[in-house]
């Protein structure tokens, strides 16, 4: 078993008038060749996106993205018809697969009154399929019902052996998603690779307390407790391989 932590403020940071976001790896201007992925993760940026802006159309091709939105709310809109409002309880996914345009905005939504009232603040991640030239696809799931206080819930995955809220084109990972109330504990699931990263409140993994927005990567780890020392939600990446296996 090994791991290393890296605090929320020595991540690199992009900055505009209506964005702030804050990068796990290497990203557009930011670039690190020691710091470029973990297992088969690419993209960890953690963002926050003010009313009535966001990103417009642009493409992506063979590219799994999962969106996880901690506060407000983005609309998605994409070239194959797809369109939805994510909002925190919802498990979101793009296969972007041999081409799509898309636009995530922080705008009003039909039926959802508080949509683009204040500013989103969400987590998006980027994976690499296990195979290319599939055909672009999208899924959304509310799961806030079965984020009991308490409980490791399986958000995202391609593992076919396991069950989860959506299903990603990579059978190596899975992103677990927990809701712990103080002193309230869950247990790391096997991973060779392992991404954990707080999106509210603080939790210890061993000797270290991990507070919002640090993160801790490790290896050969499973059957580890993570405890909240404060009411806390965190976001688990578990992952078999990684890039060029």
């Amino acid at each position: 078993m090994s791991y290393s932590v890296i605090r929320s403020g020595d991540r690199a940071e992009t900055t505009t008038e209506w964005l702030t976001s804050r990068h796990g790896f290497s990203f557009g201007d930011h670039y690190d060749p020691a710091n470029t992925h973990h297992g088969v993760l690419l993209v960890h940026n953690d963002e926050i996106v003010l009313p009535g802006q966001g990103f417009d159309a642009h493409p992506h091709r063979e590219t799994e993205i999962v969106t996880w939105v901690t506060s407000g709310s983005l609309v998605h809109q994409d070239s194959a018809g797809h369109s939805g409002v994510v909002y925190p309880g919802l498990a979101q996914a793009m296969s972007a697969g041999t081409g799509v345009e898309h636009s995530e905005r922080n705008d009003t939504w039909p039926h959802r009154d508080s949509a683009g009232a204040e500013p989103a603040h969400y987590v998006q991640m980027w994976l690499l399929p296990d195979e290319h030239g599939r055909t672009p696809s999208y899924d959304q799931h509310d799961i806030a019902a079965d984020l009991t206080p308490g409980r490791l819930v399986a958000v995202a995955s391609g593992d076919p052996t396991l069950d989860s809220a959506i299903r990603i084109a990579n059978r190596s990972a899975t992103l677990h998603a927990a809701r712990l109330r103080r002193g309230q504990a869950v247990i790391v699931p096997t991973a060779r690779f392992l991404h954990l990263f707080v999106t509210a409140g603080s939790v210890r993994f061993a000797d270290t307390e991990l507070t919002v927005g640090d993160t801790l990567r490790g290896s050969d780890l499973g059957g580890e407790p993570v405890t909240a020392v404060r009411d806390a939600e965190i976001l688990m990446w578990a992952m078999a391989t990684t890039l060029g296996e």
